[in-house]
């Protein structure tokens, strides 16, 4: 494996959970030969101010001299600070793994990631690396990674040519609303309503570079690259989060964190239609089914 990839921390104001994260990551195989840089969003009231300084002296506390920080002094925003935040990596870099300040790592998290970001490096129709993976019952005795058509942004990786493809601006985002074969295919065959997400975002109404993300990849017909058991635990539904996430909805994954497994990378990237249905399956059933499939129907109707 060649070099290891720079890892961006991005954090505001939950000292508690970026302790854990970062706890997780220095275990990680591989994160003493990586760069890490910190970005810190400022507060966005004064009732913040204590909870984003104890976060960023946790971050300092914790990773020193090894990190670079970048602190800001005014609220940016969780859309606005990835967004430049990776860019600005990248144009320095030419890659970046991702994560934010509220998940745990496996051990073999960083591992993946950069045997990933090496393997697929020239390869067009990969746009990310996922940490993160669905609860999918028919591969959790796998050792192999698969592909699929969705992104994920609970600890992710991607290069600047895969990057160069980000629409901040979603062009093109209407057609959602006026052609339905589309929208259910971008809904992942109608089992998670990302159109209506996007149509939020679009209208004002929401803070999500993850959404504009996965538009500017499905409109690639992009794959991401996923390990067959989850690498991450989201700990941030806990209700500190800036964003909610859902009543029915459980997508906390379960971390590989008790060994280091040997994950095969396929040579070829190509999307095998039986996988992404056990996928389309799992997201289903951790999106809640069909009591959340009819709260969302629901919420776009009344434009909640």
């Amino acid at each position: 494996m060649g070099d290891m990839a720079p890892i961006a921390v991005f954090a505001y104001r939950r000292p508690g959970h970026l302790r854990r994260t970062l706890e997780s990551l220095k275990l990680c195989e591989g994160f003493d030969h990586s760069p890490v840089i910190v970005y810190g969003d400022g507060p966005r009231n004064n009732e913040d101010i204590q909870a984003v300084q104890e976060t960023r002296d946790v971050a300092v506390e914790m990773l020193g001299d090894r990190a670079k920080y970048h602190f800001s002094d005014t609220n940016r925003g969780l859309a606005s600070s990835i967004i430049s935040g990776v860019s600005q990596v990248l144009d320095r870099y030419g890659n970046i793994i991702v994560i934010e300040d509220d998940l745990e790592l496996g051990r073999n998290f960083l591992t993946f990631m950069n045997r990933a970001l090496e393997q697929y490096d020239s390869d067009k129709h990969v746009f990310q690396v996922s940490g993160y993976m669905y609860e999918v019952e028919e591969l959790k005795h796998s050792n192999t990674a698969v592909f699929l058509p969705i992104t994920v942004s609970w600890g992710w990786a991607t290069w600047q040519r895969a990057w160069e493809s980000f629409d901040s601006r979603a062009t093109g985002w209407e057609q959602l609303n006026q052609d339905k074969s589309l929208r259910h295919r971008f809904n992942q065959n109608g089992v998670y309503d990302y159109a209506s997400m996007l149509s939020r975002q679009m209208s004002g109404k929401g803070e999500s570079w993850a959404i504009r993300w996965y538009w500017s990849v499905f409109k690639q017909n992009g794959l991401i690259v996923f390990p067959p058991s989850s690498l991450v635990n989201n700990i941030g539904f806990d209700g500190t989060g800036t964003h909610g996430r859902g009543v029915f909805r459980s997508f906390t994954g379960t971390a590989k964190t008790e060994a280091v497994l040997d994950i095969h990378l396929p040579a070829e990237a190509e999307l095998d239609p039986l996988v992404h249905a056990y996928a389309i399956k799992a997201l289903e059933r951790q999106n809640g089914g069909l009591l959340s499939r009819i709260f969302d129907r629901f919420r776009r109707i009344l434009s909640f």
